[in-house]
Order: structure tokens, then sequence, then C-alpha cells
């Protein structure tokens, strides 16, 4: 016999002949003991399956589908009121701080910045500046009272509106002394 090819019937690589490279049985064939079986499908979308044998010391899969371990942990759960804290928190009987109501004052602020150049292009200037006057007046009242804090805005709003005001009340005193602004025909 030569040493350089295998006697006929017996595969080359060792495999035994009429065997599945898959691991399937043939048709008519009892499966092989001690190699585990393939189900003849599987749904790509599945749950892997668990190996025949299983390591001890390997990581079990989590059982309620979260990768975090579920044997508490160092954060007590929730006991009563959901997302609320629970009591103890700040003192009894006082909520959360007031938002400051800085509106007024930058209202009065817009106001009083809009009267002036509106005074010299149309007559709404006026209208304007008396009521930054007034808004911005109402505005460094909730300063004082502690429930805003724009005492800033609320100044340039009653300066602006002042100055509209005067200055409304200069042009119309010009106007009827001097004859100026008034767009008047005069027939001759």
């Amino acid at each position: 016999m030569a040493m350089g090819y295998p006697p006929s019937g017996q595969d080359p690589y060792g495999q035994q002949p009429n065997q599945d490279p898959y691991g399937q049985p043939q048709y008519g064939q009892q499966p092989q003991y001690g190699q585990p079986q393939q189900p003849s499908y599987q749904d790509p979308y599945a749950q892997p399956q668990q190996p025949a044998y299983q390591d001890p010391y390997a990581q079990q899969p989590p059982v309620s589908g979260s990768p975090y371990p579920t044997s508490g942990g160092a954060y007590p759960g929730p006991t009563s009121g959901g997302a609320y804290p629970a009591a103890g928190y700040g003192t009894p009987g006082y909520g959360a701080p007031a938002q400051p109501q800085n509106t007024l004052g930058l209202v009065g602020m817009i106001l009083g910045i809009a009267a002036i150049p509106l005074l010299c292009c149309f007559s709404i200037g006026l209208p304007l500046g008396i009521a930054a006057v007034v808004v911005s007046y109402l505005s460094l009242n909730k300063v004082k009272q502690g429930l805003a804090t724009n005492r800033s805005q609320a100044m340039a709003g009653l300066i602006c509106g002042a100055v509209a005001v005067v200055l409304w009340v200069v042009f119309l005193i010009l106007s009827l002394v001097l004859n100026i602004g008034l767009g008047s025909y005069s027939y001759p």
C-alpha cells in the first residue's frame, strides 16, 4: 500500500463518510449522540438559545430584561408618592420661591424707548410715553415689594416715557407759539 493516498471509501481529511458538514443528519439516519442537535428552522429574531453545557461561572442573563442587577441596590426605591420627594425636605408650609415678575419692567422699558422716536414721526409717541410711565411706575412698586428684580429696566422705561411726554409738551408749545410743524396752509 502506498503512503500517499488513503484507501478508497475514506475521506482524506479524517471525516466519516455520508456526514452533513452542517450537522444535520441525512434523511433516514439517526442522529449521533453526544452532538447538539440544531432545529430545522431558526428564527433570526428569536431569543438566543442556551447551549447544552453551561459554564457555572459564566455571567447569567438578566431575568427582568434589564442589564443591571435586580437584587436591590445602594439607593432605596420610592416608598410612596411616586416621583415626588419624601417629606422632610425644606420647611413645611413653604413652596418653591416664586419666580420674579419682571414683565412690567420690560414692557415699560420697551414702550419708553419706542415713544421717543415715534414722537417725532407720528403722534403715537404721547400715548406710548404715558403708557411707559404708568407701567414702569407699577413695575417699580413690584420691585419695592420684592416681587420683581428688574429695577433698572423699570427706571429706563420711566425716564424714557417721561422724556417723551416732556418733548411732546415742548413741541406742542413751540408749534402753538411759533407755528412750527403744524403743516398749516395760509391763504393769500
